[in-house]
């Protein structure tokens, strides 16, 4: 893959007030119930079945409180203000560990060591053949049954400046999930003084392998529980997008959005365009596809998308350096979900916004590629800024 190298400013970003420092320059800070400012805090979660406690994590700054879980290095909770200064959680969730575990669509997951789908669960890296779970029709998704989102994080907090974040470690050993090589995986959470959350991943290998990480947050800019996201308008810098078969594996065209159901170009409903007649929108449900971004492959974070919501008057803003953009538009949530708020999740309460490489690029020669290989890191920054309007 080729990677990219964080530098100490954002281009497009710049009128928002978002910079980007190295995570590793981040000092640690002690946590405590309690803390007042923007010092991280750390509070008890939960315990798996095995007794392994789960802890979660509240960052507050600029008007943003993130909540994130040592599990899965999940986004329990984001909490944003509207146009009259009233907070709502703006992330699907649940309120209990228990949930996570048995029942979450990867809510809030940080995902890996895979994310997205590849065909058949298998792919074939320098003349070997590397098979892995396959957990979605025929297809592997998200890294397997038992990805980054279902596993226990290292958790560091820091403060740097104005900034606020949580540093999160593992390292995925070599096979785990079928995926060769040794992979090392720090991820940052960072919260700006203008309340932006900006994450930046990166790993190292000692050995070839595939690697895309992304984070999954269902997001409702009205209050998560509060119904659908058809009103909430798109703006998405993206000409093309890859088009899929019957099970949601790409077919390797770049398709152009004119004249489609996934033409976001202007900022259009989300609802007038999921819910349109289009053979790709009836193999998904709605939409579930990965968009190529205008910008492509970029050194540092440039924008990518907005979305607003008329009624709230809460507006997201996202820059990244990836090449793509998966759209989900919560077609597969039926009503079986309580979420944080006590309400049921139905279909299209929510969308997801996944800054990624593009699926089954493993499987894709035409794709940007995904292979990382030793001594040549793997760093991608994203970032989603918050306002009103």
């Amino acid at each position: 893959m080729p990677s990219t190298t964080r530098r100490t400013v954002l281009t497009a970003a710049a009128a928002a007030g978002i910079t980007v420092t190295a995570p590793g320059t981040a000092r640690a800070t002690g946590s405590r119930r309690g803390a007042t400012g923007n010092t991280p805090v750390r509070e008890l979660f939960g315990r798996l079945a095995d007794g392994t406690a789960v802890h979660r994590w509240t960052l507050r700054n600029g008007g943003t409180t993130l909540r994130a879980l040592s599990y899965g290095g999940v986004i329990q909770s984001l909490e944003t203000a509207d146009r009259h200064g009233r907070t709502a959680d703006v992330a699907l969730g649940f309120d209990n560990l228990d949930d996570y575990v048995a029942k979450s669509p990867y809510f809030g997951g940080l995902i890996g060591r895979y994310g997205n789908r590849i065909a058949d669960g298998r792919f074939t890296l320098d003349g070997t053949l590397h098979q892995l779970p396959v957990n979605d029709g025929p297809n592997s998704l998200h890294g397997g049954d038992r990805g980054f989102d279902k596993r226990i994080w290292d958790v560091e907090p820091f403060t740097r400046g104005a900034d606020t974040g949580l540093v999160l470690s593992r390292t995925s050993s070599d096979g785990e999930a079928g995926y060769p090589g040794t992979l090392a995986v720090r991820v940052t959470y960072t919260l700006t003084p203008r309340g932006a959350w900006r994450i930046d991943y990166e790993a190292t290998t000692d050995r070839a392998t595939v690697v895309n990480l992304t984070s999954h947050t269902y997001f409702n800019l009205a209050g998560e529980g509060s119904g659908t996201v058809d009103g909430h308008l798109l703006e998405l810098a993206a000409a093309r997008y890859t088009p899929v078969g019957a099970t949601l594996i790409p077919t390797g065209e770049l398709a152009p959005v004119a004249g489609t159901p996934f033409d976001f170009r202007r900022a259009r409903g989300i609802g007038t365009q999921d819910r349109t007649p289009h053979e790709q929108t009836v193999i998904a449900k709605g939409i579930d596809h990965n968009y190529a971004l205008d910008k492509g492959i970029t050194a540092r974070p440039e924008y990518a998308l907005t979305v607003t919501d008329p009624g709230s008057g809460r507006v997201m803003k996202m820059y990244t350096t990836e090449p793509g953009m998966q759209l989900y538009t919560g077609n597969f949530l039926d009503g079986t979900l309580t979420g944080t708020s006590g309400r049921l999740y139905r279909q299209g309460d929510a969308f997801c916004l996944e800054a990624q490489h593009f699926p089954d690029s493993p499987n894709q020669p035409s794709f940007p590629s995904t292979v990382l290989r030793p001594g040549r890191p793997y760093r991608t920054t994203t970032v989603h800024a918050f306002s009103t309007r």
